[in-house]
Order: structure tokens, then sequence, then C-alpha cells
């Protein structure tokens, strides 16, 4: 993601109620580098779900947390799109 798509979200984001408990999902290439570093990024209440592709070449992370602004929504982007090889969806 770029600026200009972090200040969309954002604008996108601003329109609900917070807090409220937001879902991320990303798409990692399997290594568990990667993953740590993805994981790293919640908090211990947050429920994450791992799922793992057929060929085991891909982990799709869920998260479901606590959000108290959309600020901090897209902050956990913008330090997801530094770990290497990632797909937010």
């Amino acid at each position: 993601m770029n600026e200009i798509n972090f200040n969309t979200l954002r604008e996108k984001l601003e329109k609900q109620e917070w807090p409220s408990v937001y879902m991320f999902k990303f798409i990692i290439e399997s290594g568990n580098k990667n993953l740590a570093l993805l994981e790293a990024l919640f908090s211990e209440t947050s429920k994450i779900n791992l799922k793992e592709s057929s060929n085991g070449k891909y982990i799709s992370l869920t998260a479901t947390e606590l959000m108290l602004s959309a600020n901090d929504v897209v902050d956990v982007y913008k330090n997801a799109s530094k770990i290497e090889g990632i797909i937010s969806l």
C-alpha cells in the first residue's frame, strides 16, 4: 500500500464508531521470521487464526483485535507493509 491508499483507508474507517473490533487479513510466504514479524503487530489479547495453503507455500493470518481508532488500524497496515512478501486483504 502507498500513502494514498492509507489515506483512503483512513477516510473510510473514520466513518465507523470507535473503539471497535477490527478483523485484519494477511497472506505471507511460509517462514518463521515473516510470521513472527506479523504476529508481533498484534497484542496478546488478539484472536489470531492461521491457515496454511494446500501446498504449504503460504500462510493466511486472520487477527481480530479491539482497535481504539482508525489511525490505529492504519498503523498496523503500515507496519505490516514493511514485511517482505506480505499481501494485505
